[in-house]
């Protein structure tokens, strides 16, 4: 089993292989690599447009949403004006499209952002639910994922009612490596982190991280082998 390092908090990739450009876990490509074959027998060109992503890109779109430089989404990916909203609002509206830094599941490898490129353009794709529901350009890709994905060791931790992340159709996880990394999470670590970065609105997320990593971390859709 894996042991808490700073890897699992996006301060190392060290631990990780290139993917077309992509940074991933080694198991985690090889896994990815066979669903990619199985996927294009389907008709689909399943692409991967977000992977690794270290503690400081994290960084940069937390403080980017909290200063207003870049656009907060309300639970229907609606554009919320920031205006007047306190420390405390801030936060919840980030979290709804954003992780924490040090939280994200980005930084482990072991978790990928994916779309058809049959039927998107990568500059096109906004990573909205409606792009992989039904009519949707990629709903084929997210139906034949529901259907398949589990075979490869993938499933989706990001689901309605099953997960404090709002549901993202487009995120799927390597289960054999990310339930382990997810099991070494440690809080303590975390939060020292924290502390010592240059992170927007640190007091209210100091003050509340205990419940912020039971709600954003721990819960999740169960992986397949725990259904």
């Amino acid at each position: 089993m894996l042991t808490h390092t700073t890897s699992a908090y996006g301060l190392s990739s060290s631990h990780l292989v290139d993917y077309k450009g992509q940074l991933l876990e080694k198991e985690t490509a090889k896994a990815l690599k066979r669903m990619v074959l199985a996927a294009e027998q389907a008709g689909i060109k399943l692409r991967v447009c977000s992977a690794y992503r270290d503690f400081s890109r994290q960084l940069k779109i937390w403080n980017g949403k909290a200063l207003g430089e870049r656009p907060l989404l309300d639970s229907n990916s609606v554009p919320v004006d920031r205006n007047n909203k306190s420390d405390a609002q801030l936060l919840e509206l980030i979290l709804l499209w954003s992780a924490l830094p040090g939280t994200s599941r980005h930084h482990w490898g072991t978790d990928i952002d994916v779309f058809d490129e049959n039927t998107i353009e990568p500059n096109r794709l906004q990573l909205i639910p409606s792009e992989y529901a039904a009519g949707g350009p990629c709903a084929k890709l997210h139906t034949w994922l529901v259907e398949h994905a589990a075979e490869f060791g993938f499933f989706f931790p990001f689901q309605s009612g099953l997960s404090g992340v709002s549901a993202e159709p487009w995120h799927l996880s390597y289960h054999p490596v990310s339930t382990q990394i997810l099991e070494s999470f440690d809080i303590k670590t975390l939060k020292h982190i924290i502390n010592e970065s240059e992170i927007e609105l640190k007091a209210e997320i100091m003050k509340r991280i205990d419940a912020l990593v039971d709600e954003y971390v721990y819960t999740i859709a169960p992986p397949p082998d725990q259904l």
